[in-house]
């Protein structure tokens, strides 16, 4: 019984705190109009790309930046991993292909583009060693 208790909590004590990404850019897109948000849109290389790394560990885990991204941003994971074991579906490569050849055109990571609900780009960043505010403060401004 009390097994199930720690289970239960830890479930909501990590939900509470992690990041809602989608992967999906018309999931991501049908969020943002509804919800009337911009979209964060993340070019990385998960497991091979240190500045990748870097920047999920700086800034989109950070409580300001969870905080922030949930009452204003829709935020899009566009991974491209080279570990077998964290290959994407076909599909989701396929996916993540067409939105690079659209908005990462010379293959930047990471590469952060920021759109409105309709895919429209409105300002781009990368990785940048500032405090999660700091980044807070460069997404306000597109």
């Amino acid at each position: 019984m009390k097994l199930r208790i720690v289970v239960v909590l830890l479930f909501f004590v990590t939900n509470g705190f992690s990041q809602n990404w989608e992967t999906n850019f018309d999931v991501a897109k049908d969020r943002a109009e509804k919800e009337e948000k911009s979209i964060v849109m993340v070019f990385q290389g998960s497991d091979w790309c240190a500045p990748c790394m870097k920047l999920d560990r700086e800034i989109w885990t950070s409580q300001e930046f969870i905080n922030y991204s949930d009452e204003n941003l829709v935020m899009l994971k566009v991974d491209f991993p080279k570990r077998k074991k964290n290959a994407l579906s076909e599909t989701q490569q396929e996916h993540n292909n067409i939105l690079a050849e659209k908005y990462n055109t010379v293959g930047y990571f990471p590469f952060v583009v920021v759109v409105n609900h309709s895919g429209k780009v409105i300002g781009t960043t990368a990785y940048k060693k500032v405090s999660p505010d700091k980044y807070i403060e460069i997404i306000k401004s597109f």
